[in-house]
């Protein structure tokens, strides 16, 4: 057994100096009499109080974990992200890059399907390449909230113990997978580009963008298990459905006490409109700073309404104000992989760049001839996007008949 973390004052050294209570982050100290007080139970034991202290008057001891027994785990894992009972897409491109995993490993490829009335999906699941499909369904579970999803995949993860965990870097992902990392004491990579098994240690391999995608960081989990990674959406290619496939579903019984939550959905208000999903349009229509100012991205929704495009932007208009976040492309956006990507007035810094290069085609507008965003696209016109994009619908309104 390890030794248990602990925190303490040691008295005659404290002096009330009070750094230690700006440090904590958690609000978790306090002064009396001269002398600092730790409540334990808002205390995470995160070291920043014992860096600020001058005068060495904290010990902290954090246990030290015994290494898992790495042989108790076994199988790929893919959460399946659905609404409404509709799967999304980024589970099929899970279920493609965890059938590779699963089979360089010898082990089988499982997929997690939680909600409501959503059984007969697993059949859509097997075809995809899954082995075996876990399923809880529970009326709780109908849409998604934190707490009941996340004690529930906890509870599965803890019982079945999973060699690798993978799940979307969407926002469903990223707000559940962090919860059951912590819960079940593991490391969690976000945001992988890539993954691959290393043939000597049989590790899992994540590779995701750093230092705002300058460089590609590759990140390993040797002591800890099971080895969970979020994967960007659009990065990998989605597992092609074989009908013939056959595969075993396990109904999982979810005890009632996993079900709590301290929040409830009052309501929801669908999104109005002609709007196209930015992850999974075909064809993509953004603009940058070049665009000038917040009206001028009408030309761009004209574009886009003839050739039934999304409309995107880079973190330039967007931190402008000029478009909302839900439309960014980019390192802090959304990865984006349509057959056409038109980039008009965007320059092509490194961070937009990873959320679009994987485009197949990809069209440049911009006044100046030296814009990076040149060095990646299959056309570039040199000019200026305000009057380019007009000739363009003007040209694809004629050709479509529109």
């Amino acid at each position: 057994m390890a030794a248990e973390s602990s925190i303490r004052i040691i008295e005659d050294k404290c002096v009330g100096c009070k750094l230690c209570v700006k440090a904590c982050p958690f609000g978790a100290i306090a002064v009396e009499d001269q002398l600092a007080q730790i409540d334990l139970l808002k205390c995470t034991l995160c070291g920043a109080c014992v860096e600020a202290c001058r005068f060495d008057a904290i010990d902290l001891k954090k246990a030290v974990e015994t290494t898992a027994d790495l042989s108790q785990y076994h199988d790929v894992w893919v959460f399946v992200e659905q609404v409404d009972g509709h799967i999304e897409s980024i589970t099929h491109e899970l279920l493609g890059e965890g059938r590779k995993l699963a089979d360089q490993l010898g082990m089988k490829l499982c997929a997690v399907l939680l909600g409501s009335g959503i059984g007969k999906q697993s059949a859509e699941l097997i075809a995809r390449g899954a082995d075996r499909v876990y399923v809880a369904d529970r009326p709780e579970l109908a849409y998604f909230q934190d707490e009941p999803y996340a004690a529930v995949l906890t509870d599965l993860v803890r019982r079945h113990k999973p060699a690798i965990f993978l799940c979307g870097a969407t926002t469903i992902g990223r707000s559940l997978v962090s919860r059951v990392a912590v819960a079940v004491r593991t490391g969690l990579t976000a945001d992988c580009t890539g993954l691959a098994i290393d043939p000597e240690t049989r590790n899992l391999l994540q590779t995701r963008p750093a230092f705002g995608g300058n460089i590609m960081a590759t990140i390993i989990s040797p002591a800890t298990r099971p080895q969970m990674a979020t994967v960007r959406h659009k990065v990998m290619k989605e597992a092609v459905a074989d009908p013939s496939r056959t595969g075993e579903t396990v109904v999982e019984a979810v005890a009632d006490a996993l079900l709590k939550s301290r929040t409830r959905r009052l309501n929801l208000v669908a999104e109005t409109g002609n709007v196209v999903k930015l992850a999974e349009a075909d064809i993509i229509v953004s603009g940058g700073r070049g665009m000038q100012k917040p009206e001028n991205f009408s030309l761009l929704q004209d574009l886009a309404s003839v050739i039934g495009a999304a409309v995107g932007a880079s973190r330039a208009a967007v931190d402008a104000n000029w478009m909302p976040y839900s439309h960014q492309v980019g390192q802090t956006g959304k990865t984006v992989c349509p057959k056409i990507y038109f980039a008009c007035g965007i320059s092509g810094q490194i961070q937009h760049l990873v959320g679009m290069s994987a485009a197949d085609i990809i069209v440049a507008i911009n006044k100046d001839p030296d814009a990076p965003i040149f060095k990646v696209a299959t056309y570039g016109i040199v000019g200026d996007a305000l009057k380019i994009v007009p000739m363009l619908t003007a040209e694809f309104r004629k050709m479509l008949g529109k």
